[in-house]
């Protein structure tokens, strides 16, 4: 089971913020509200974690979008690197 800084906050990189907007068109504050909505499922991203872990998160924002986040923790803050609407198969996982 993954833990999740609490108090929950945030630290963005300029870059991720223009790329998740820019190739996704996912706000970032959109992207922040998955972690306070509930179901969220958090599982550890394997492949991409050589130099840090990264995690991904399926879940959805206060209007209901579902998203999948890749993110790592850094100093108690999430850290988003990618912010995207989910695939019809990360759906099915986020729904069961």
């Amino acid at each position: 089971m993954v833990k999740l800084p609490v108090p929950l906050s945030f630290d963005w990189d300029t870059g991720n913020i223009e790329k998740s907007w820019g190739k996704h068109k996912v706000y970032h504050k959109e992207a922040e509200e998955v972690f306070f909505d509930k179901p969220l499922k958090v599982f550890e991203d394997t492949r991409h974690s050589a130099r840090e872990t990264r995690l991904v998160a399926y879940g959805s924002n206060s209007s209901n979008r579902k998203l999948t986040l890749v993110f790592t923790i850094r100093k108690q803050k999430i850290r988003i690197i990618s912010a995207r609407d989910q695939s019809k198969k990360e759906r099915r996982v986020y729904e069961t």
